[in-house]
């Protein structure tokens, strides 16, 4: 913790950059904020990217503390990845030269996430698929249990920051020797001698001359001081090894496979109840072996901002944007309560507090929104995809699509869901029941259980409607107004 603490303190003496701004959350769609962001402008990249287009949320609130858990889901591995190329294009703009970028992903689209990244970072730009074993606790009847994550390891350039990550050497990893122990820990032995003649030394009251045509490797003042430290030992011929504690070893190079990383467990003292969340000590690795002090990190999908919290810490300065604004608030809280930062707007500009961007839109703000992009909102909010175009869409301004949907297969193409709940959008104070009939209609000819209908209100005959509709086709209308969502009820419109 102490170390922690004083990393964090280099932090402070860090210059934000003059050309992007750093210690900054923006909330909102990360492809529309990276298009605003300079070539170049970041060192290191690290996402871990829901499995959808959007993330869909619920919060439970409580008298003296807030609870979130967050859902993700996933529609297709193709709409998947169609959604992803965008922002991995944008994410390797903004990366500089010398930067390095990681992919956090399991085993729902790692293969096609990783032909993507080698046509847009270039197929020689690859350096590591690592492995982190995130869990082993699971359980499968048909299948091998799935318990690792993989994350994708890529250079914009021929030049990049690494510093080699290591870890301490055990008893279990010095191998190819016999570990002893004494009052000072566990320890090997090694030989004393090198190559080449050279003279006797004393140790102690003996003068002990090296083996034929060997010399021994420290000089006398080197022999005296490892002897009253206790460093050297003898053999039972009377011969002089070198005694080396395992804790004084050198670290070992960690490789590909992360196995040491322990996962967020109910225990654990950061947990945040964001089932997604990945441990501080993952992303201290990775920030630690792929960037400098005072470098820029950004997390482009940064959820609870576990990459926020470790580069604070690490003395670098960072971006995070994330499409939840209840993410966005988590990871500003977290801010302020881990890593004591202020959200202070005369701070940040002088290069000391943060800032958060772009939280909710006021009623106000939303009522004088362009149409189309009132409805983009609308179903963004939601968790839901937009229609791509914006005439002929049918009564239907975009999709949800649940965890449980089922894929349907279609020749030449990959896996599209067949499960789907359509989404209506009225910019109106009030939707009265005719707007409501026609989205019966729609529902019927889609021969949809469920559907969605966010306004700013309804008439009571709309609601009445909604009533009827249900009982007599077992069809049920969710009925969401805007002020449902800025507060973040949906939750309770969807149990």
């Amino acid at each position: 913790m102490g170390k922690r603490k004083t990393e964090k303190k280099k932090a402070a003496a860090g210059r934000p950059s003059a050309v992007v701004d750093t210690r900054v959350i923006y909330c909102g769609d990360n492809l529309d904020q990276l298009k605003k962001f300079p070539d170049q402008c970041v060192d290191l990249i690290y996402i871990d990217p829901p499995f959808n287009s959007n993330r869909n949320y619920e919060v439970f609130w409580g008298e003296t503390k807030e609870k979130r858990s967050f859902e993700d889901r996933h529609v297709s591995t193709q709409a998947y990845i169609d959604f992803m190329r965008p922002r991995c294009v944008e994410l390797h703009r903004v990366l500089k030269n010398t930067g390095s970028f990681y992919y956090h992903c399991d085993w729902h689209a790692s293969h096609y996430v990783k032909i993507m990244l080698d046509q847009i970072f270039g197929e020689n730009q690859f350096l590591n698929e690592i492995i982190w074993k995130r869990t082993s606790g699971r359980k499968s009847e048909r299948q091998y249990p799935r318990i690792h994550d993989i994350l994708f390891f890529y250079a914009r350039g021929n030049r990049w920051t690494w510093n080699p990550p290591k870890v301490l050497q055990t008893p279990e990893t010095v191998r190819g020797h016999d570990i002893m122990h004494d009052e000072n820990g566990p320890y090997r032995l090694s030989d004393f001698s090198g190559a080449g003649e050279g003279p006797a030394r004393r140790f102690g009251d003996k003068e002990i001359a090296p083996p034929k045509g060997r010399h021994w490797m420290f000089d006398q003042v080197g022999v005296d001081d490892l002897m009253a430290k206790g460093r050297i030992a003898f053999s039972k011929n009377g011969m002089p090894r070198l005694k080396t504690y395992v804790k004084d070893l050198p670290g070992i190079d960690i490789g590909d496979l992360w196995l040491d990383i322990e996962p967020i467990n109910s225990a654990a003292a950061e947990r945040l109840g964001y089932p997604t969340q990945k441990p501080l000590s993952l992303l201290e690795r990775i920030i630690k072996g792929s960037s400098n002090p005072n470098d820029i990190v950004l997390d482009a999908f940064c959820g609870c901002g576990t990459a926020l919290v470790a580069a604070e810490n690490l003395g670098r300065q960072w971006i995070g944007i994330d499409i939840s604004p209840t993410a966005c608030r988590v990871m500003a809280k977290r801010m302020r309560d881990v890593c004591g930062m202020k959200e202070d707007e005369k701070l940040w500009r002088i290069g000391r507090g943060f800032v958060v961007r772009d939280l909710p839109w006021s009623e106000k703000q939303l009522r004088e929104l362009p149409h189309f992009e009132f409805e983009n909102w609308a179903v963004i909010a939601l968790g839901g995809i937009p229609n791509k175009a914006q005439v002929g869409d049918m009564g239907i301004d975009g999709r949800i699509y649940p965890v449980s949907a089922t894929p349907k297969k279609k020749e030449g193409e990959l896996e599209f869901m067949d499960v789907w709940y359509p989404i209506q959008v009225k910019q109106k104070d009030k939707v009265g029941r005719p707007d409501i009939d026609s989205f019966e209609a729609v529902m019927n000819r889609e021969d949809r259980a469920k559907g969605f209908f966010v306004s700013f209100d309804y008439s009571q005959d709309a609601l009445s409607e909604i009533q009827a509709f249900f009982k007599k086709s077992g069809r049920s209308i969710i009925a969401l107004t805007v002020k449902d969502i800025l507060d973040e009820q949906i939750a309770l419109k969807l149990a």
